[in-house]
């Protein structure tokens, strides 16, 4: 079963998924996603989640100590496992991406699998960025790509 809950925050109203014991996606407002008809609201361990996130916009927490089970391919599997690697306060270019993943030619591949992230901020797809240092290519808005990272290099 799929349960739900929401949260504001400096980015937004934030959308949250969960399944029984993970965190299965962390959307947006750009990314446009609703609650489905037989999702249930709540739950101990979205609460939970929602202390974590708090305590990260509010600059007390810098790593994130859920659970998460993202549906993706195995390409993607990796590509998140990497972002996981990444520090707080810390980015790194789509190029640098693909070659931790395994595969250096795979620049845009690494890219579409960044951008493919479903638990976005706690898996941090945010802190990679374009390889002359330009913001590029985020699900949930360049504005909210940049909140982000000055928030984290603070």
């Amino acid at each position: 079963m799929t349960t739900y809950d929401t949260m504001a925050s400096p980015v937004g109203e934030i959308l949250l998924t969960a399944d029984d014991s993970a965190l299965t996606g962390l959307y947006l407002p750009a990314e446009r996603r609703v609650p489905g008809p037989d999702w249930e609201h709540g739950g101990a361990f979205l609460a939970g989640v929602r202390s974590q996130l708090e305590a990260y916009f509010a600059g007390t927490l810098r790593t994130f100590p859920i659970a998460v089970a993202p549906a993706g391919t195995a390409w993607q599997q990796r590509v998140w496992r990497e972002l996981q690697e990444i520090g707080f306060g810390e980015s790194i270019s789509y190029a640098e991406l693909a070659r931790r993943a395994g595969n250096p030619a795979a620049v845009r591949a690494a890219g579409a699998a960044n951008g493919r992230n479903p638990v976005s901020i706690v898996i941090p797809c945010h802190r990679v960025i374009g390889s002359d240092g330009r913001l590029t290519g985020y699900s949930g808005g360049l504005d909210a790509k940049r909140w982000l990272l000055d928030h984290e290099r603070a």
